[in-house]
Order: C-alpha cells, then structure tokens, then sequence
C-alpha cells in the first residue's frame, strides 16, 4: 500500500510531461478587394524555405467572400513561423510578376512586412509562437 502513492505519482507526472503544448495561429487578412479566385496563405517554419514555393510546411487556400477573412493554423508546436499570402485572382497556381519581379497580383507578409525592392526573410516576417495568436495582415494590391 505504501508504494501506491509513489507509482500513481510517477505515472500522473510522466503524462503531465510528456503531453506536448500545441497551439493555433490565427491569421486575419484584410483589405481584401476582390473576390475572384483563391488566397493562398503559406506558414514557413524553415528559415532556407522562406518564402519559396511549395516548400511551405503547412497551406491553406480560401476563398475569398468578404473584404476580410480569418484562416487556423492548428496544432502547431512551439515554433518560429513566417507566413506569406497572396492573391491567385485568375486562379493559376501561381503569383504572377511583371518583368521586374513585382507581384501583378495582391500579396501580404506576416508582421506587415512591406518590402520595397527585395522580398522579405524569415525573421521580418516571423514570429515566436508560445501560445495561441492573432496575426492580423492587410493585403498589398
């Protein structure tokens, strides 16, 4: 009897511990002035990844029917993330860009990152996600 205690103890605080802390970034766009096509919203978690395409760790695309809308990134482990969006309004796959490299179609970066002449990193467009957050980002047309 006097083990019992103990035992249940061990096995209470070995679960306590070992559960991992999961949280959910929640990404607001707005400014969003057309509803043709799809809003593709790109989370980076690797630094040498940002913001290449198809190398994002995790995509959503919506949507979009508002000027506004509001997307989950769920179950996510405590992390640096970046995240990039744009706008697919002809619904290709891809971001188009005149000759000089500058989006033709609506873009946005976390943090609100608004880049001049060259495209963002990892750190500018990051953030330390510990607990669940809001980001809120405002489209660029």
């Amino acid at each position: 009897m006097k083990y019992i205690f103990p035992i249940l103890f061990f096995f209470y605080s070995t679960f306590l511990f070992s559960q991992n802390s999961k949280y959910t970034l929640s990404i607001k766009l707005t400014n969003i002035q057309s509803q043709k096509g799809y809003i593709q919203i790109g989370l980076y978690n690797n630094p040498s990844k940002f913001p290449k395409v198809g190398k994002t760790y995790r995509m959503i695309r919506l949507i979009p029917d508002g000027n506004s809308l509001l997307c989950l990134f769920e179950d996510l482990e405590p992390a640096n993330y970046a995240v990039c969006v744009y706008h697919d309004e002809n619904n290709n796959n891809i971001c188009d860009k005149n000759f000089f490299g500058v989006p033709n179609e609506a873009y946005a970066f976390m943090n609100d990152v608004r880049p001049i002449f060259l495209i963002p990193n990892f750190k500018e467009c990051s953030i330390n996600l510990n607990k669940d957050k809001l980001s809120i980002i405002k489209m660029i047309y």
